[in-house]
């Protein structure tokens, strides 16, 4: 099924994870001057708590640039939900193992490309260490991507985000069935176990490599070589100076790059942890393009 809009036609569509797990995304052809995708092709992977629609403004942008995008939902939020909330066992270390794999295999075969380039939000770029299928990646750049590591949030967010992921949500979870994170200002409602590991994650450091500890046949942190670039804004309270390198010690092969972003640089009053996306900070997007095309 297909819906258009006055950019591009847009495609609704299916991915199969290796599990059985049915997510919904979307496929946007490149459409640069009229002409076939004249980049490689474009993986979006979404935030924690953050649905597909929210980045489809800016995957249209990269669609007519030259590169064929694809964005989806997660398993437990948005068009991937299946049933109530409170009855999804999703879990977060499912979302790089399971999700983000199925979803990586679907563009390979659907664009005849054997590597392509990933732009990861936040969480969405944190878990390519869980990849088994890492290697069809060729480039990954991280928005917003941190561990999002407690101690090393500026200590205005620190109690905020502690007392939010390991004692609101968690009880919030208890009444529920699921975490009520939109409550406390932290995206959409998730599953539990997605929650329960979240936090889990961000008291210890490191992330995502605490879903493969003692399994290193799951772990894949070390075989990743690629040139990974991180943007983040100073005045973002999760992606900070300190989570930024503390995830990227857990690529110790990978060639890295960081590039801190002030708002005023570019026009912009703010820019956050979330802000990057939206329409009205378009200014930023040429940087994203940019970096996904430096020669490796």
């Amino acid at each position: 099924m297909s819906q258009n809009t006055p950019d591009t036609a847009m495609q609704t569509i299916d991915i199969t994870c290796h599990d059985g797990t049915l997510l919904k995304g979307h496929f946007l052809p490149a459409h640069a001057g009229g002409q076939a995708a004249t980049h490689a092709p474009v993986l979006l992977c979404p935030a924690t708590g953050v649905k597909q629609h929210f980045y489809l403004r800016f995957a249209t942008w990269l669609a007519a640039q030259g590169h064929d995008v694809m964005v989806f939902d997660y398993r437990g939020i948005g068009l991937s939900l299946q049933g109530k909330l409170q009855d999804s066992r999703a879990t977060l270390a499912e979302w790089g193992q399971q999700d983000q794999v199925a979803a990586l295999d679907w563009l390979v075969r659907h664009t005849g490309h054997d590597q392509v380039l990933l732009i990861g939000h936040s969480a969405g770029g944190q878990m390519i260490g869980l990849l088994p299928n890492h290697r069809h990646v060729s480039r990954l750049v991280g928005v917003a991507a941190s561990t999002g590591w407690f101690r090393g949030m500026k200590p205005s967010f620190r109690l905020k985000a502690r007392l939010g992921l390991r004692c609101l949500v968690p009880l919030g979870t208890l009444i529920k069935g699921y975490a009520p994170t939109a409550a406390v200002g932290l995206g959409e409602d998730l599953p539990a176990a997605v929650a329960r590991q979240w936090g889990q994650w961000c008291a210890a450091g490191g992330y995502a490599t605490n879903a493969v500890k003692g399994r290193p046949q799951l772990d894949f942190h070390g075989d990743i070589r690629i040139p990974i670039t991180v943007f983040h804004a100073t005045d973002d309270d999760i992606a900070t100076p300190t989570t930024v390198t503390d995830l990227m010690r857990t690529f110790p092969a990978a060639r890295k790059q960081v590039r801190h972003i002030a708002p005023g640089e570019h026009g912009l009053k703010s820019i956050g942890h979330i802000d990057w996306f939206r329409s009205s900070h378009q200014a930023l997007w040429p940087l994203l393009a940019q970096a996904l095309r430096e020669p490796n």
